[in-house]
């Protein structure tokens, strides 16, 4: 039987990963001691974390754990491009049954470094546990390179609304483990689902480009949409889908019609994309890798979203830890 995490113990483990973590660009101190030591010519550094939990984020029959490290990497390297700014260093800490294969483990060390090795980021520590499911805390640290930060709170009327990256093909993947009836066409929107691709690159390009707003798109365009808007004190009027996330649309449309599914929802509802939705003052060039999909429009009673100058109706405006 291949070897499990209780018979190898913490030490043996930790030196079965280390070597698989790439070190990083502005690493000074990697593992080894109580913490690590990383660059910040800046003088500042932007932070963030999250958490993916077993069976709640991920299902161990759905997802190996090369998949698993590219989602949780993708999803924390996604919110420090949101900030404008290039990822230096993670740190990852897991909670491991004592019965998981040390192989799952170490394909996981290699998922978070087919992500963060090609950016630059290093992987420099992070903790151990024991637990009755699988969990992947992960913190990671970014460098801003002299820019401002990009604030969800600068979204000013006559802006434009543009998207990097995808939406919708995750929420489809999600659709199509959960259904069962799988095809060989449905490969990409599952493997969007379980190792997304955000365009990290675009971040800081938009920053250069003179963003006023910017998020990693995590719960839903709808969701996320709303959260500059609110944010901003503006609406954020998008375009009608069919014009404006026509490739969007037509990536999910034939598993929108096996399923019975309106693709519109995946859309602009479905989560864990990790594109980026930011807005540009309408006399600035949008940067590559970007497409506009609305405008920003005065609040004239509340903040919000409409899609097509309307509100968006029935649509659930997207996902929810604790609602769903």
């Amino acid at each position: 039987m291949p070897p499990t995490v209780a018979d190898l113990g913490e030490e043996r483990l930790l030196a079965r990963i280390f070597p698989i973590l790439p070190a990083g660009d502005s690493t000074l101190l990697g593992p080894g001691d109580d913490a690590a030591v990383i660059a910040a010519p800046d003088g500042r550094f932007v932070v963030s974390t999250d958490v993916l939990v077993q069976d709640r984020h991920f299902r161990l029959d759905w997802s190996d754990g090369r998949a698993v490290g590219r989602r949780a990497a993708a999803q924390n390297l996604a919110d420090i491009a949101a900030m404008g700014a290039r990822p230096t260093a993670m740190v990852v800490s897991l909670v491991l049954p004592g019965e998981l294969p040390v192989s799952w483990v170490t394909d996981l060390a290699q998922g978070l470094a087919d992500l963060c090795g090609p950016v630059g980021a290093g992987v420099v520590g992070g903790d151990l546990s024991g637990g009755d499911a699988v969990v992947v805390a992960v913190t990671v640290h970014g460098d801003l390179a002299g820019r401002a930060p990009v604030l969800r709170s600068g979204a000013r009327p006559g802006d434009v609304v543009a998207l990097a990256g995808t939406v919708g093909r995750s929420a489809a993947g999600w659709a199509l483990l959960s259904d069962g009836a799988l095809t060989e066409a449905d490969d990409e929107l599952i493997e969007v689902f379980r190792a997304p691709r955000p365009p990290l690159d675009a971040g800081p390009r938009a920053a250069d480009a003179g963003a006023t707003a910017m998020l990693d798109v995590s719960d839903g365009l709808l969701r996320d949409a709303g959260r500059i808007a609110r944010a901003s004190g503006v609406v954020l009027d998008l375009g009608r889908p069919e014009q404006v996330l026509t490739d969007d649309l037509a990536a999910v449309a034939g598993a929108a019609h096996r399923l019975g599914i309106d693709p519109v929802g995946w859309v602009l509802t479905g989560g864990e994309d990790h594109g980026l939705l930011a807005t540009f003052p309408e006399s600035t060039p949008v940067p590559a890798g970007f497409r506009v999909i609305g405008r920003v429009r005065s609040a004239e009673s509340a903040p919000g979203v409409l899609v097509d100058g309307r509100a968006p109706g029935a649509l659930s405006p997207g996902w929810d830890h604790f609602g769903g």
